[in-house]
């Protein structure tokens, strides 16, 4: 993994994830950090890896690995909507919003989303890029700074836990939902 890109096996293990547990990554893109859940919440866990992109989808069930497969599902949808995951209400134990943020529109529909799929006390992990850096990150004005973050989802209602390392080009934080 190149070093300008979030370390998902690093970052993962601080969610406390535990075999059986549930975990959506919304927005799951090439599919890293569900991997990465992946690993630890086989053998009967599920992460369910949501994005708008379907080509995006099939790319990343294809390439999981043989074990993994049978623990990745793929949904086709729209975290910005309420609903629009398709997943039941307080499913899950985790969310994780991976170099997602950045790309949102309807940060207040995210929110409603993660809030409504998340068991009360669920963690919600987002990790996103700290800036620009000339063309490797997200256009300037789409960078989502750390403390914005914060204070989207505090003011959401979630509760912050603790900051986390995540490279040297990005912020992680983890939540609790209420």
């Amino acid at each position: 993994m190149s070093a300008h890109f979030s370390e998902p096996r690093g970052i993962v293990p601080q969610l406390g994830l535990r075999g059986g547990m549930k975990v959506g990554d919304f927005g799951a893109g090439s599919g890293h950090y569900a991997r990465a859940a992946a690993a630890a919440v086989e053998p009967d866990g599920k992460v369910y890896a949501v994005d708008i992109q379907e080509d995006v989808l099939k790319h990343l069930k294809l390439n999981a690995h043989e074990q993994y497969r049978r623990v990745i599902d793929t949904i086709w949808g729209d975290i910005e909507k309420p609903g629009g995951t398709r997943l039941r209400d307080a499913s899950l134990d985790a969310v994780i919003l991976a170099n997602t943020l950045f790309q949102i529109d309807n940060r207040a529909g995210l929110i409603a989303e993660i809030r409504r799929t998340l068991k009360p006390g669920g963690k919600l992990l987002v990790v996103d890029w700290a800036g620009s850096y000339g063309g490797i990150g997200p256009a300037p004005g789409r960078v989502v700074p750390e403390h914005e973050a914060e204070a989207l989802f505090i003011n959401g209602g979630f509760h912050k836990v603790k900051s986390v390392r995540a490279g040297a080009h990005h912020y992680g934080v983890i939540f609790t939902s209420p």
